[in-house]
């Protein structure tokens, strides 16, 4: 018995943690370059960052993911797709929608990306 609540433990401990790299993506709410700038910031924290969007929001996913590939920051690891069933108010009958996560590791060369962005961003304040 005290295997099985250990690992019960141990499970809400692993779900905790993937919950707070976590990016649920809105393409109305911020700028796409919000979601990849946090992105950036989460990475550096967790090492991974998890996108997350439904409907219309998942094209956005999608071009976060290949701005922050294409440039060197990060490498996939993982592409999910699935249908989830929303209710736009308790009761309602409900509507699927398609959902998509993407996870995304940090590459070997992320932090001298980093330090490099910054350098140049630290340069460029000062000529201002």
């Amino acid at each position: 018995m005290e295997g099985i609540t250990e690992g019960v433990n141990n499970m809400s401990v692993s779900a905790e943690t993937q919950k707070k790299n976590r990016i649920q993506v809105s393409n109305t709410k911020k700028s796409l370059f919000f979601y990849v700038n946090l992105s950036k910031r989460y990475m550096q924290q967790y090492n991974e960052v998890e996108l997350s969007a439904l409907g219309m929001a998942i094209s956005t996913v999608v071009t976060i993911a290949e701005i922050l590939k294409n440039n060197g920051f990060a490498v996939e690891k993982k592409i999910r797709t699935l249908t989830v069933d929303m209710r736009d108010e308790p009761g309602a009958r409900p509507i699927p929608k398609a959902k998509i996560e993407v996870v995304l590791g940090k590459t070997q060369k992320f932090d001298e990306l980093m330090a490099a962005e910054a350098k140049q961003n630290g340069d460029n304040e000062e000529q201002n």
